[in-house]
């Protein structure tokens, strides 16, 4: 298993699904795929192969990460690491037998690989003329087919059930993969007949589902047929595209959201290559939690989105509108001229056209607000009472108060209202209320809360981080425990700088239950004393339970508190440690001293006294000598 978490980078794997920037140390950063936040607080260590989140405390290897994210057995996440690396399993029991052996997720991913296959081989067949054409009528050639891996499925009832079968797959296989479906004799169908195939492939570019449109009027199905719900295929958190458009969203800080296959296509043919679509279901919030770890929440990112310029559309950029403010990311809409879509406005005018319906795209705030207004007669009093009135409350949500106030003046302009301290004070009103509104619904939930178990996480949390259970209670404020943090962290990162000395350092010279947990945890891996390859992967292993298994790869993930980590840096950890250490006990045995009074025996007094004597001495040393005294 070692292999198979050496193979392939924990970086090169997060990669898949978020953007990572440098934050120094050699580790990257970037928003958290396991929490809503917006700023980064996920880091990845690629030289220890270790993730962490100072927000939510998962921490983990590369194993980790894929088992959460994608919600992978052990086995299955191994699989699946060891088929991107070219590492071949042996199965113990028996030898290596995929098809009952293989995980559940792994068959599906490759039972969906050999349907996209087979449907894109079947768009040369001659009854896929029909579907050939109207690729042709879109605009789209054999290599756009090609490159989106577009196809068709055969008219017959299970041409690709038979296919799957003789991949070796299981009808239940089958049936829960979504390819393929019961028919009223008991014996499985397939799902997709007759029809032009679009694969959906998740943000690692592995096809999860299909979409299919009818060409046939015979055909009494939908107009487009997707894949059912599936344990890998929830259109909620789906969009299609990603795989494609993931690298050039996080390059240029753009993405682009249209609302059907053909869209995406003619987008990315005319140049636009951060172009999305949603599978039949509207833009929602685990769609926005998908870009946003893309666009890294930077405040020159964009999101446009494109919408048919009729009243559907109008209502879709205005549900849109309600979840803007969940970016950090402005926000723009792109509605082309005669209510056209990119597909039919790149056939109409041309690539050039698509390009400038995005670039010339309106913010979201005034698109919304002009589609109110436009609503009402605002040429008469009662039309512009109404159109205030429904207006205002969306200018009043714009959380900042600066575009606030610029868009409740511009939308007294558009009402033509003259009095335009009136329109910002009534703006101004709503705003407060809602906050008032907000505050006290904020104060009963902390009232009604329980309060939040103590946390061991790094001495500078980010503001709103939630806290989960994470062991005994650390005084960060304290120096003790802000050096003995520094001290572990040095022996999980650099251990060469530490070691010898400190392998010679008791589990009571840390004053935090859980520090002691970890340099427990590193003794049974060991110790630091010629700490080699696999050394970081011994220590959690000997954690007692995942509380410190998590403490430890945070220590490990977590920036060492210094620009120069050299071994004077590390002799100084070392000595505050053991110096606060010997100032405890010194404590300790004067304390001893009192209670005795006079009436210790003269032998135990003197040996008590000796104790004494020697600590202070030892005390004096480290202070005088430092690191040379250890």
């Amino acid at each position: 298993m070692k292999a198979v978490r050496d193979a392939v980078p924990i970086d090169a794997v997060v990669s898949e699904y978020l953007q990572l920037r440098n934050a120094g140390g050699g580790n990257l950063k970037g928003l958290c795929p396991f929490h809503d936040e917006k700023s980064p607080s996920f880091q990845v260590s690629p030289a220890k192969g270790l993730f962490y989140c100072f927000g939510c405390q998962e921490g983990g290897d590369t194993v980790d990460f894929v088992m959460k994210i994608d919600h992978l057995s052990f086995a299955e996440t191994i699989e699946r690491l060891a088929s991107q690396a070219g590492i071949t399993l042996r199965y113990e029991e028996g030898g290596y037998t995929p098809g009952r052996q293989q995980g559940e997720r792994i068959r599906l991913v490759e039972a969906h690989k050999h349907a996209a296959k087979f449907y894109a081989e079947q768009l040369d067949s001659p009854e896929a003329e029909i579907g050939r054409k109207f690729l042709a009528s879109r605009g789209f050639d054999q290599a756009a087919a090609q490159h989106f891996g577009v196809g068709y499925s055969p008219a017959g009832w299970d041409h690709l059930t038979r296919f799957l079968r003789g991949k070796g797959f299981s009808d239940k296989e089958l049936i829960l993969s979504g390819l393929a479906q019961d028919s009223r004799n008991g014996r499985p169908i397939d799902r997709f007949r007759g029809r032009l195939m679009w694969p959906i492939r998740d943000i690692t570019g592995e096809v999860i589902g299909f979409g299919a449109r009818k060409l046939r009027d015979d055909d009494n199905g939908p107009k487009y047929l997707n894949t059912p719900e599936t344990p890998l295929y929830r259109k909620s958190q789906v969009l299609y595209g990603i795989d494609l458009a993931k690298k050039d969203i996080a390059k240029t800080s753009r993405a682009v959201v249209v609302e059907g296959y053909t869209d995406v296509m003619a987008c990315h043919l005319a140049g636009v290559t951060t172009a999305i679509a949603t599978c039949g279901t509207a833009f929602a919030g685990d769609h926005i939690k998908i870009l946003r770890r893309l666009l890294m929440d930077n405040s020159g990112a964009k999101v446009i989105f494109t919408f048919d310029g009729d009243a559907a559309g109008q209502r879709a950029a205005l549900r849109a509108f309600e979840d803007d403010q969940k970016f950090a990311a402005s926000t723009k809409i792109a509605v082309s001229p005669g209510g056209m879509d990119p597909c039919e406005l790149r056939l109409a005018e041309g690539d050039d056209a698509v390009r400038r319906l995005v670039e010339e795209s309106t913010p979201l705030f005034e698109f919304a607000i002009r589609s109110l207004v436009a609503r009402h007669a605002v040429e008469e009093p009662e039309g512009q009472a109404a159109a205030l009135e429904e207006a205002a409350p969306i200018v009043a949500n714009i959380k900042d108060p600066s575009i606030r106030h610029q868009y409740a003046v511009r939308l007294a302009g558009l009402l033509g209202i003259l009095d335009t301290q009136f329109v910002v004070m009534r703006v101004g009103q709503l705003a407060r209320w809602a906050r008032e509104r907000g505050d006290r619904g904020g104060s009963q939930r902390r009232a009604g809360a329980p309060a939040p178990a103590p946390a061991t996480g790094s001495a500078h949390p980010p503001a709103g981080a939630p806290q989960g259970a994470r062991g005994p209670a650390l005084n960060l404020r304290s120096p003790a425990a802000l050096t003995e943090r520094e001290l572990l962290k040095l022996a999980l990162q650099r251990p060469e700088l530490v070691a010898p000395a400190f392998d010679a350092y008791g589990e009571d010279e840390f004053t935090a239950a859980p520090y002691v947990l970890v340099r427990r945890a590193v003794d049974e891996a060991g110790g630091v004393t010629g700490a080699t390859d696999g050394y970081l992967t011994r220590v959690r292993d000997a954690a007692p339970d995942d509380t410190v298994r998590k403490l430890v790869t945070e220590l490990a993930v977590e920036a060492i508190r210094s620009k120069n980590v050299d071994e004077v840096y590390a002799g100084m950890q070392l000595v505050q440690v053991r110096l606060r250490a010997v100032e405890r006990r010194i404590r300790e045995v004067q304390g001893g001293l009192v209670r005795l009074g006079g009436q210790a025996a003269p032998d135990h007094l003197a040996a008590v006294q000796n104790e004494l004597w020697v600590l202070e001495q030892y005390g004096r040393a480290l202070k005088d000598r430092g690191a040379a005294a250890l």
